[in-house]
């Protein structure tokens, strides 16, 4: 089985559990939240429902991933794990918000429940059991598959088992202090923690799709590679990208003119051994040899870095 084939094996192990988890939890809330009436867990089993929505979008993302690279994707479909995310961060944020205005219109109309429900506080202590065991395996699986996808998956389900624990905390406040409001608040405070985590999970993907790269170690690493070749000098024009899980490398270096095609050539192969050795998750490289002192007769650079951008 090869490098893709196993991520794309482990992706969809990690979305079997994610989905199969994630069901049965939403279930138990949401039967809770009936019984109980309270719109806290309500708000809790409606995040648990994005999640079965993460968990069916990575077993879908897990064939396409697998698929080579052919006519109208030259470059594989690495992308389409990036594509889905983005698209569960607009699912995750509509969730947040439905949250929101529902405790929102409580708060504002004053209608709050008397007491709280025991089966309520039930419903937390399961959430957080239930999401602590599936954040454990979740991490675990993108960890090996160095999958983003299933990374965001596991830190979704992290900030779930705070966010029953908040769900908690208030129930029991509402219980003993006899402050029924709590509970809308709390479903307020719960959606715009979802909301958040949406807009936090969009910023990262569009980086991506953008070609962007926070990273900026990265570019360091990379001229460190290109600094151990003897004989390659002045790299310039460098990008990375991000490929999913994997870097996408362009990247201009000079030698000496005199140099045969096939002596320069094969410094750039030798750049390349290098380049993989400090940064193993290369996507592709793509190394562009000049002769020395060659930019100096160019138009001014407006793209890529070189080592003094850093």
């Amino acid at each position: 089985m090869n490098s893709t084939s196993l991520k794309a094996h482990y992706i969809k192990v990690a979305g079997v559990v994610a989905l199969v988890g994630n069901a049965v939890l939403a279930a138990v809330k949401f039967l809770f939240a009936y019984l109980s009436g309270s719109l806290a867990v309500a708000g809790d089993a409606i995040d648990s429902s994005t999640d079965v929505l993460i968990a069916l979008v990575t077993l879908f993302v897990s064939r396409i991933i697998q698929q080579p690279g052919d006519k109208e994707h030259p470059w594989g479909h690495a992308r389409a794990e990036t594509t889905a995310t983005m698209a569960l961060a607009f699912i995750i944020f509509f969730a947040g918000a439905q949250i929101v205005l529902s405790a929102a219109k409580k708060i504002i109309l004053h209608d709050f429940q008397a007491e709280t429900s025991l089966v309520a506080v039930y419903a937390a202590v399961v959430s957080i059991v239930g999401k602590s065991l599936l954040a454990l395996i979740q991490f675990h699986y993108g960890k090996i598959a160095e999958s983003e996808i299933v990374k965001a998956n596991a830190q979704n389900m992290k900030s779930d088992i705070m966010l029953s624990a908040a769900v908690l905390a208030g129930l029991l406040c509402s219980e003993f202090f006899k402050l029924p409001f709590l509970d809308p608040a709390i479903a307020l405070l719960v959606g715009l923690w979802v909301i958040k985590n949406a807009a936090s999970l969009f910023a990262r993907m569009n980086l991506e799709l953008m070609d962007g790269n926070a990273d900026s170690s990265l570019y360091k690493k990379l001229f460190d590679a290109v600094a151990t070749v003897s004989g390659v000098q002045n790299p310039h024009k460098a990008r990375i990208r991000r490929m999913a899980s994997s870097f996408d490398i362009d990247l201009d270096i000079e030698v000496d003119p005199s140099l045969s095609v096939y002596e320069a050539h094969e410094l750039s192969e030798q750049v390349e051994s290098a380049i993989r050795r400090k940064i193993p998750e290369i996507y592709d490289i793509v190394i562009h040899v000049e002769p020395k002192n060659s930019d100096l007769h160019q138009p001014k650079e407006e793209f890529g870095l070189n080592p003094q951008n850093l």
